[in-house]
């Protein structure tokens, strides 16, 4: 299973980390808020390391998806 994923019906259609209701936007809100990886993971055990850092890779290709049309 792909760690994040979208459901029509979930969260508004949002990405989501693994089906669950933890959307990526409220898990990069939380690092960007200050929040550290391990206080995300202490507040939602149902995550992993591998969850966040999955979250971080997929803003990272979103990033580069736009950047990309924007230059072409």
């Amino acid at each position: 299973m792909n760690a994040i994923t979208l459901e029509l019906g979930k969260r508004g259609g949002r990405p989501c980390i693994r089906g669950l209701r933890i959307s990526v936007y409220d898990v990069l809100s939380m690092l960007s808020s200050g929040m550290s990886a391990q206080e995300i993971l202490d507040d939602f055990p149902e995550l992993t390391a591998d969850d966040i850092r999955a979250v971080l890779a997929y803003a990272a290709q979103r990033e580069h998806q736009v950047v990309s049309l924007q230059v072409q």
